[in-house]
C-alpha cells in the first residue's frame, strides 16, 4: 500500500520563477508571442505544446519559466516519452512537487498507483493555491496507467493544478473535453514555427547577416522549424557564400538528414516506416489513397501515424500535408533504397488523383514519372487544354510550360496537342502550328465517331482558337465553328465544369456576328461568353466581351450604355493589355464615338490616333471603317453638326455590311443633330469632371422602388434569378414579382433590354 501523503504545504516563502526547471539556455530565443499565450494558457487547467522533434517545445517553455510570473511553485519533470514506467514516473512527479516547496513525502509505493494518485490530489486539493506541473515528453500509450492517473489529477484538481504537457503528439488526456469547455490551451507545430522575425534573430547568434528576403527563403524552406533554422545556420557559419547556401538548401542537406534519420525515422517500426517512405511523393495524402500507394498491411497504420507523427499536419477534409524537410529526407531515403519503386508510385498516385478528380495533382504525378504521353491523355480527355492555356482561374502545374519531349508519339495525337498548347503558351507560334498540323493528321486516323477523336479534335479547335483569335479572326470563326461541332457531340454534364470553352467560343462568334451586321445575335453570344468567362474566371475573356458589346452598343447610337461597358473593361480586377491587341482598337474607337457624342471632337481625335497605332500593328478592316467613319464625323462635330456630305452618303460609301448600315447610320444622324441642339462643341479635351452629360431620352414612367433598383443592379451583373435571391435573402418568386414590375416601368419585355433601357436613364 502506498504510504500516506500528507497535507501538501508549501516550505517557506520561496517562490523563484523557474522553480525546478532546468536552466536556461544562453542560445534561446525570445519569442514573446508565444510566451505571452503560455502565460494565459497556465492561468487554466491544461495547456498542451504539441510538436515534431525539434520544433523548439522545450526552449519555448523554459523561456517562459524563465521569464515570466507564475500562478503558483512550479514544478518540472523530464520524462522518458514512450519508454516512462509508473515506478520512475509517480516518484519523479512526487520529488519535482517537494523541489519545486510543497511539503510531500519523500517515499511511495508504486504498485498502489491508484490510491498515490487519490491521496496527491487530496493532499494538492489542500494547498492554499495553484501549482503549475510540466511535463516535459510526455507519451504515454492511451489507456495506460500513467495516462489515466495523470487525467485523474486533472479531474480531481480543478483550480488547482495546472498541467503543462510537452510532446511530439497528442497526449491521451482527453482533451476534447476541454476544447469543448474551452479549458485547454494548444500550441501546435504552426504556431510554433518561426516567424522571420525568429529567424534573423537565430541567424545573428550564428553571426549571420543576410538580407530579409534570404531570411524569408531560409524559413519557408525549413517551414518555420527550428531545428532546420540552427542545422542551417551552423552549417551557413563555415560558408563563404550564404546566400547561395540558402538557395540550394533542402531536407537532402547532410546535417538535416541525418538528424532526422536518426531521431524520426529510424525509431519507427517496419510497417510505419514502409508507410512513410511509399507516401512520400505526395505533397498530402488522406487514408485511401495511403493505401493504394503502400497496401492494405501498410495503410492500417494511417491512423496511428496521424495520431502520433507530428510532423504530418491536417489540411482539411480528411487531408495531411508532411513536413517540408521531412518529406526531403524520406525522398531521398526512398531514392536510395528502392529507386525503381518511384516511378511507378507517381503512376498509381496519378491514377488515384484522376479518377478522384484531382487533374492538377494528377498531371503533376507523371511528369514526375517522366510520363508525358499519359499526361497528354489525360488533359485531352477532361477537357482541359484550357487549363494549359491559362483560359481559366484553375491551373495546371507550371512543370508542364518547362519542358517539352524531345520526339513525341507517332501514334497518339494527345502530346502533340499538349505540346501546341504548351508552344502557345511560350508565344511560338511557329512550333505551335508544327504540333498543330502534326496532331490534326493524327487525329484523321482516328475513328470518326468515337469519343477520343470528338475531344482530340475539340482541344485542337480550342488551341487554334486562342492562337487566332487576335491575328487571324476569319481563322479563329472557323475554329470556332469547328468547336461549337465538337462540343455538339459531348455530353453537357461534363462541359459545365469548363466554362473556358464556351466562353472563347462565344466570345469568338459574337465577334464575327458583330462585323457581320448581325446584332442581335452578337449580343446574345457576347453577352453568353461575358457570363461563362466570368465562371472560367478569365478576366481577358471578359474584358474583350465587354470591349465588343461597348462597340455594339455604340454602333447602335446607344452611347451612354457604350461608354458604361468601355469603362468596366478596364476597372480592375480586369486585366489591361499588355501589347496591341485588336480588342484595344475597338476600345478606342468606342471612346471617340462616345467623345463625339459628347460634343468633344478633340478628345475623340486623341482616340482615334490610339486606335490607328493598333491597326497598323494588326490591321483590320472592319475595325479601319469604323475609324474612317468617325474620322468623318469628328469634322462633321467640329462644324457644329453640319456635314459638307449628306450622312447617308458617307454610310452608304463605306465597306461595312449593308445590315448594319441601316443601324448605323441613323445613330450617325441622331449624334450630329444632338451636336446642333447642344449648340456648343469643345474642341481641347476636358477634365473628366467637366465632360458634358450625354443627353438622355425618356424617363420611367413610375420611378423605381429600392428594391427593384437592387435587384435591377444584380440583372445588370449577369446575375440569374436564383443567385439574386440567394444575394437580396428574397424567394425566387419574389425577385420575379420585382423583375415583372422593373420591366413595365421602363417598358421593355427582357432582361437585356431592361439593363440597356436602365444604362441609357442612368439608374444603374
Amino acid at each position: 500500500m502506498a504510504e500516506s501523503v500528507g497535507p501538501a504545504r508549501v516550505r517557506g516563502q520561496n517562490r523563484a520563477p523557474a522553480g525546478t526547471a532546468p536552466a536556461a539556455p544562453a542560445w534561446l530565443v525570445p519569442r514573446p508571442r508565444l510566451t505571452d499565450r503560455l502565460a494565459r494558457g497556465v492561468l487554466g487547467p491544461l495547456t498542451v505544446i504539441v510538436g515534431p522533434v525539434g520544433a523548439g517545445k522545450t526552449a519555448l517553455a523554459l523561456e517562459w519559466a524563465h521569464t515570466r510570473r507564475l500562478p503558483g511553485p512550479l514544478a518540472w519533470v523530464t520524462c522518458d516519452g514512450r519508454a516512462e514506467q509508473s515506478g520512475v514516473f509517480w516518484p519523479r512527479v512526487v520529488g519535482a512537487l517537494r523541489e519545486a516547496g510543497l511539503d510531500l513525502p519523500e517515499t511511495v509505493t508504486p504498485e498502489a498507483e491508484p490510491l498515490l494518485v487519490a491521496a496527491l490530489a487530496a493532499d494538492l486539493n489542500e494547498l492554499g493555491g495553484p501549482v503549475v506541473l510540466v511535463l516535459d515528453d510526455f507519451q504515454p500509450a492511451p489507456g495506460s496507467p500513467i495516462a489515466e492517473g495523470v487525467s485523474s489529477l486533472l479531474r480531481h484538481l480543478p483550480g488547482v493544478l495546472r498541467l503543462v504537457v510537452l510532446a511530439r503528439r497528442d497526449p491521451p488526456l482527453h482533451l476534447h473535453r476541454g476544447r469543448l469547455t474551452s479549458e485547454v490551451t494548444e500550441l501546435r507545430t504552426d504556431d510554433l514555427a518561426f516567424d522571420d522575425r525568429e529567424a534573423t534573430a537565430l541567424l545573428a547568434q550564428h553571426g549571420i547577416d543576410v538580407p530579409k528576403q534570404t531570411v524569408s527563403a531560409l524559413r519557408r524552406r525549413t517551414d518555420g522549424w527550428a531545428a532546420g533554422l540552427r542545422l542551417a545556420a551552423m552549417s551557413m557559419e563555415r560558408r563563404s557564400d550564404p546566400e547561395r547556401f540558402v538557395a540550394q538548401f533542402a531536407g537532402d542537406d547532410e546535417a538535416i538528414a541525418s538528424y532526422l534519420i536518426e531521431e524520426v525515422l529510424d525509431l519507427q517500426p517496419d510497417g510505419m516506416r514502409r508507410l512513410l517512405l511509399t507516401t512520400s511523393v505526395l505533397d498530402r495524402m488522406n487514408a485511401e489513397l495511403a493505401v493504394e500507394l503502400s497496401g492494405e498491411d501498410a495503410g492500417q497504420h494511417f491512423a496511428a501515424l496521424v495520431r502520433e507523427n507530428s510532423f504530418l499536419q491536417p489540411v482539411g477534409q480528411g487531408w495531411y500535408r508532411c513536413h517540408q524537410m521531412f518529406a526531403d529526407v524520406l525522398r531521398m531515403c526512398l531514392r536510395h533504397e528502392t529507386p525503381g519503386l518511384v516511378a511507378p508510385l507517381h503512376r498509381r498516385a496519378a491514377a488515384w488523383l484522376g479518377e478522384h478528380g484531382l487533374l492538377a495533382d494528377a498531371v503533376r504525378h507523371l511528369l514526375a514519372a517522366g510520363d508525358w504521353d499519359q499526361a497528354a491523355r489525360l488533359i485531352v480527355d477532361r477537357l482541359a487544354i484550357g487549363q494549359v492555356l491559362g483560359l481559366t482561374r484553375l491551373r495546371l502545374p507550371d512543370e508542364l510550360t518547362r519542358q517539352l519531349p524531345e520526339q513525341l508519339s507517332a501514334q497518339d495525337p494527345e502530346p502533340a496537342l499538349l505540346a501546341a498548347s504548351v508552344a502557345r503558351v511560350r508565344d511560338d507560334d511557329q512550333l505551335c502550328c508544327r504540333h498543330l498540323r502534326l496532331a490534326e493528321r493524327l487525329i484523321a486516323e482516328l475513328p470518326a465517331g468515337e469519343d477520343r477523336a470528338v475531344r482530340c479534335r475539340l482541344a485542337h479547335s480550342v488551341i487554334r482558337m486562342d492562337q487566332l483569335r487576335s491575328r487571324a479572326p476569319e481563322e479563329a470563326r472557323a475554329a470556332a465553328a469547328d468547336a461549337e461541332a465538337a462540343l455538339a457531340r459531348l455530353p453537357q454534364a461534363g462541359l459545365s465544369q469548363h466554362p473556358e470553352i464556351p466562353a472563347l467560343t462565344l466570345m469568338i462568334r459574337g465577334g464575327g456576328e458583330l462585323r457581320a451586321g448581325a446584332l442581335k445575335a452578337a449580343e446574345a453570344s457576347l453577352t453568353g461568353g461575358l457570363k461563362a468567362a466570368g465562371a472560367a474566371g478569365n478576366g481577358a475573356l471578359r474584358r474583350d466581351c465587354l470591349v465588343d458589346l461597348a462597340l455594339l452598343e455604340a454602333l447602335r447610337g446607344r452611347f451612354r450604355g457604350a461608354d458604361e461597358l468601355a469603362a468596366q473593361a478596364t476597372q480592375p480586377p480586369l486585366p489591361a493589355w499588355t501589347v496591341a491587341e485588336r480588342s484595344q482598337g475597338s476600345l478606342h474607337l468606342v471612346r471617340a464615338w462616345v467623345d463625339l457624342a459628347r460634343a468633344e471632337p478633340g478628345r475623340a481625335r486623341h482616340e482615334l490616333t490610339r486606335a490607328d497605332a493598333v491597326l497598323r500593328a494588326m490591321p483590320d478592316v472592319f475595325l479601319s471603317e469604323i475609324a474612317s467613319l468617325l474620322a468623318w464625323l469628328a469634322t462633321a462635330v467640329e462644324r457644329g453638326g453640319t456635314a459638307v456630305v449628306p450622312i447617308g452618303d458617307v454610310v452608304a460609301a463605306s465597306r461595312l455590311p449593308r445590315t448594319l448600315l441601316r443601324t448605323v447610320a441613323p445613330a450617325c444622324v441622331s449624334l450630329l443633330d444632338s451636336v446642333r441642339h447642344r449648340g456648343t462643341v469643345s474642341a481641347a479635351p476636358q477634365h473628366a469632371a467637366a465632360r458634358p452629360a450625354l443627353t438622355l431620352v425618356g424617363a420611367p414612367a413610375e420611378r423605381l422602388s429600392a428594391r427593384e433598383r437592387d435587384v435591377l443592379g444584380r440583372l445588370a451583373q449577369m446575375m440569374t434569378t436564383e443567385e439574386i435571391a440567394e444575394e437580396l435573402y428574397l424567394s425566387v418568386n419574389t425577385v420575379k414579382t420585382h423583375l415583372k414590375s422593373v420591366y413595365r416601368k421602363l417598358a421593355v419585355t427582357r432582361r437585356s433590354a431592361a439593363v440597356r433601357r436602365a444604362r441609357e436613364l442612368q439608374l444603374l
